[in-house]
């Protein structure tokens, strides 16, 4: 972080997304670190996570000290890392709140292993480097999964819960811009609306319909910042019959307008 930083001469740049994966591992850092939209303070002892095509912007009040980690989706095929991995460990997310994980000492230590680690082999000649950083990586991951507090709960009797949570945030992705109904995802999974949102609100206490409207206006804010799309050709992309509906929608999740989004973006 800290040659990203100097490189950067700390000029924080504009929000921006990419195709690949981000880790960021914080020792010590201040200021902000923007994730399709929603702000978080940066502190020290954290890690976050930053899935493909999510907004982010880091804006760095001093030269911070920690590693960024990037990862394409080639990279863990080519590796043996089977793409489920990324999804079953509930750290990245797609979209909607993305706090960071916060660390012990004891676990930062450990972390920061990893990432030496994987920076000596990146600059060596070591044979099958790329085989070798892709099992630090595996390793960094599944011990950020171990204390993510969101897996607390997760045990085996509820393996299957946890099976349709993920489908359901799969089909999300999919099909925000058509289905906005809990209706619509229960019937794909073949269970009730009610027992879906019994799953998915016991396992992140949001409701289905919390998920899926936090899916389209992640989408719709993206729209609005990286595009000169107008409110109404927005609407229509993300399945509203009329313009009026989509302004309404928006305004009520996010308290204020389209426009008005797309002018303080």
């Amino acid at each position: 972080m800290e040659n990203s930083y100097d490189v950067r001469k700390g000029d924080p740049g504009h929000p921006h997304r990419h195709d690949f994966y981000t880790v960021l591992l914080v020792e010590k850092a201040s200021g902000q670190h923007f994730i399709d939209f929603n702000e978080y303070p940066l502190d020290q002892q954290q890690v976050f996570f930053v899935a493909p095509d999510q907004v982010h912007h880091v804006i760095e009040a001093s030269e911070p000290k920690g590693y960024v980690i990037l990862f394409s989706t080639d990279f863990l095929v080519k590796n043996n890392i089977p793409v489920q991995f990324i999804d079953q460990l509930n750290l990245f997310h797609d979209f909607g709140q993305a706090p960071p994980l916060k660390l012990s000492e004891e676990e930062l230590h450990q972390l920061k292993f990893y990432c030496e680690e994987m920076l000596s082999l990146s600059e060596s000649d070591f044979g099958f480097k790329a085989e070798a950083i892709g099992s630090l990586l595996k390793l960094f991951l599944i011990r950020c999964n171990n204390v993510c507090s969101l897996n607390e709960t997760i045990r085996p009797e509820n393996d299957h819960a946890q099976a349709i949570l993920l489908e359901f945030k799969q089909l999300i992705n999919q099909k925000h811009k058509e289905w906005h109904a809990s209706s619509d995802y229960a019937k794909a999974l073949n269970i009730s609306p009610d027992y879906l949102n019994r799953i998915v609100k016991s396992k992140t206490d949001k409701t289905t319909k919390e998920h899926i409207q936090s899916r389209i206006i992640v989408a719709a804010k993206r729209l609005l910042h990286f595009t000169d799309l107008s409110s109404k050709e927005i609407g229509f992309e993300l399945g509203f019959s009329e313009a009026a509906n989509f302004s309404a929608f928006f305004k009520k999740c996010v308290g204020m307008s389209p426009s008005t989004f797309r002018e303080r973006a």
